[in-house]
């Protein structure tokens, strides 16, 4: 994995060099194809996601088959996967690739370790996520406001 894809990335601007290369052993590029899932909701969340290129839709199952689109990520250097804010084990969304894409995978354990040890570090980086998916949530809630206020009420 190369030091160097993790130096660009936003979320691990805050790395001292040892530590970039700490986390590099743990990192590695992955390729998959349109269609293909990165993981599905509730499993094991044992690592991190970085959009290096391509397109992910971040989804919601529900019943019946039918899915909630909670984010459709595009932009390079997003992240997502991680619950490691959150101390959350498992996936809350399904992840997908809507066209083929590459994504940094950081396993989350040895990130965890960097965080426990250094805990300035440790809380720039937790801010930093905790800032990613705050304002995720917040997209979210938007869009579930928008489709409930377009649902016509019965007169009584």
């Amino acid at each position: 994995m190369p030091v160097e894809t993790l130096r660009k990335e936003e979320v691990f601007k805050f790395l001292r060099p040892e530590q970039v290369d700490a986390l590099s052993n743990a990192a590695e590029v992955v390729r998959l194809s349109a269609g293909e899932f990165v993981y599905y909701q509730g499993e094991s969340a044992d690592a991190l996601y970085v959009l290096l290129s391509g397109q992910v839709t971040l989804r919601l199952p529900g019943k019946a088959g039918v899915n909630i689109l909670i984010d459709q990520l595009s932009e390079k250097g997003t992240m997502f996967g991680s619950s490691l804010s959150f101390r959350i084990g498992s996936y809350a969304t399904t992840a997908q690739c809507v066209e083929d894409a590459e994504l940094l995978r950081v396993r989350t354990s040895v990130l965890k370790r960097l965080l426990d040890d250094d805990p300035r570090m440790g809380y720039a980086i937790q801010s930093k996520i905790s800032e990613i998916y705050f304002r995720r949530y917040m997209e979210a809630v938007r869009k579930l406001q928008a489709i409930v206020m377009n649902i016509p009420l019965e007169q009584v």
